[in-house]
């Protein structure tokens, strides 16, 4: 299941960049962020795909939701300019950013390459 994150839920289980100036990554799991509005189109269009993979993939990745309207900082931090933009996190290493609604198969491929997880 997809999780919402606020600011402070996201500090404590991704990334506290207002502590850390290098990246250091809190979470126990690796995970995909999704950058979304309500009002987005292309952003309501993947959210099946992403509850889907989150059952899929349950207990080897967590995926998370920051709704850019309500999260501006978060958004800002990031440089999300336009949505669906999605962060991936590896247990160790960078993040990786994609944009766009990404269909099912190219996330999978996304989440074996960069999250290391498959299914």
């Amino acid at each position: 299941m997809t999780e919402l994150l606020s600011k402070e839920t996201f500090f404590e289980k991704v990334f506290n960049f207002e502590k850390n100036k290098e990246w250091k990554f809190e979470g126990e799991l690796p995970c995909i962020i999704d950058f979304y509005a309500d009002w987005c189109g292309p952003c309501k269009a993947i959210a099946p795909v992403l509850e889907e993979l989150s059952n899929e993939y349950e207990g080897k990745v967590n995926i998370f939701k920051v709704d850019t309207e309500v999260e501006q900082e978060l958004s800002a931090a990031f440089g999300i300019r336009s949505i669906p933009s999605m962060l991936f996190v590896p247990k160790d290493g960078e993040p990786q950013m994609a944009q766009g609604a990404l269909p099912k198969h190219q996330l999978e491929k996304i989440m074996n390459e960069v999250l290391l997880v498959s299914k």
